[in-house]
């Protein structure tokens, strides 16, 4: 995925770090298998930033430290551009905590603010982040006002959406589009480097409107032509309706339901709940590791090596789409449901390094 993704564009906004710090050997994949050039931005573990809250006193220093020195693969290549520090909706104006925050952070990454609460617009926010040479993250959304404040050499772009439940099942116009253009062209001017994403990704969204808007800006090169006119043919020429897509869209939100729902069809998760529940056996589920047999196959979860083992029939077909056979919602189905969620909540975050593999007995 990652491979395809970087034939179409240059940079990448990482997720999947807000969740979890990742493994040395994801971002050494990150790292390897993008080409020279390519360009990261990664999100601020949410331990940091919305466990803790900033607060120093909860040892986020050493939390930090921690992140800094996985993305030392990213670094030391040049490919980290920018580190996003997201804060939570209801972390409102409080300027000493952030810049006693601010103080501890190291001088060899850029860093970026999105503050996701309205009174953080003023006047005297700005001069803080220019202190400390941290961006300014521009957003288009329903809650704050779409004002760009350039802090650092770098400009950063979030177009979030405009859509209900959630904002970012949108769709923009070229004409909503156009106005940003100018924008973006003097931020362009100003800073050494703007970086734009688009987080609208349910129904390829996101893909559709960042290319028109680098076609906008006169930026595409041939292969993102090639891209935006095959989105457009399939616009042009699809006789589905979105509805009918949605089982390949984003879940609705991160309960249980709709995440077992992304990565098992209707159909086939019904098929997973007539199973009768003494066909399966946990044999294992300790340290981040799960082994179960059902009738006479195996299953194996892995959490550290972040790969699924299965050997079914169906498996190998429903596996190069990153989706679970019925046995495997079955087990999902049966362990304890906190749990399930949130190893399900990672694979959907983390699908692009997740491993479903055959399980291949001895």
């Amino acid at each position: 995925m990652l491979r395809a993704y970087c034939r179409v564009f240059r940079s990448v906004e990482i997720d999947s770090t807000f969740y979890r710090y990742p493994s040395k050997g994801t971002v050494m994949g990150w790292a390897r298998y993008s080409p020279e050039g390519f360009v990261y931005a990664a999100k601020l573990p949410g331990l940091i930033t919305h466990e803790k809250k900033l607060q120093l006193s909860q040892g986020i220093e050493q939390d930090l430290n921690k992140f800094i020195e996985l993305m030392e693969p990213l670094i030391l290549g040049g490919k980290l551009g920018c580190i996003l520090i997201q804060l939570p909706p209801k972390f409102n104006y409080r300027p000493k905590e952030l810049e006693d925050f601010f103080k501890i952070l190291p001088s060899n990454v850029r860093f970026a603010v999105e503050f996701r609460e309205s009174s953080w617009i003023r006047d005297e926010t700005w001069p803080l982040l220019e202190k400390y040479k941290v961006a300014y993250t521009v957003v288009d959304e329903p809650l704050l006002p779409p004002e760009v404040h350039l802090t650092s050499d770098i400009a950063y772009f979030r177009w979030h959406g405009k859509g209900m439940r959630p904002w970012y099942n949108y769709r923009y116009s070229p004409e909503e589009l156009q106005p940003w253009i100018p924008q973006v062209e003097d931020a362009g001017s100003k800073v050494e480097r703007v970086y734009g994403f688009f987080n609208n990704h349910y129904h390829g969204y996101a893909v559709e409107n960042c290319l028109q808007v680098m076609e906008m800006l006169g930026a595409l090169d041939a292969k993102q032509v090639e891209a935006k006119t095959r989105i457009e043919n399939y616009r042009k020429n699809s006789s589905q309706t979105f509805s009918t897509l949605e089982s390949f869209a984003a879940p609705k939100d991160e309960s249980f339901q709709s995440l077992i729902s992304y990565f098992v069809p209707p159909e086939r998760l019904k098929r997973a709940e007539q199973i009768p529940d003494e066909e399966l056996q946990i044999t294992k589920q300790l340290n981040g590791r799960i082994e179960a047999t059902l009738r006479e196959y195996h299953i194996v979860i892995d959490l550290q090596t972040q790969v699924i083992l299965h050997d079914c029939a169906d498996w190998a077909t429903v596996s190069s789409t990153k989706k679970l056979c019925k046995h495997v919602a079955k087990l999902f189905l049966s362990i304890e449901r906190k749990s399930a969620t949130e190893i399900l909540r990672r694979l959907y975050h983390e699908e692009g390094v997740w491993q479903f593999k055959p399980f291949l007995n001895g």
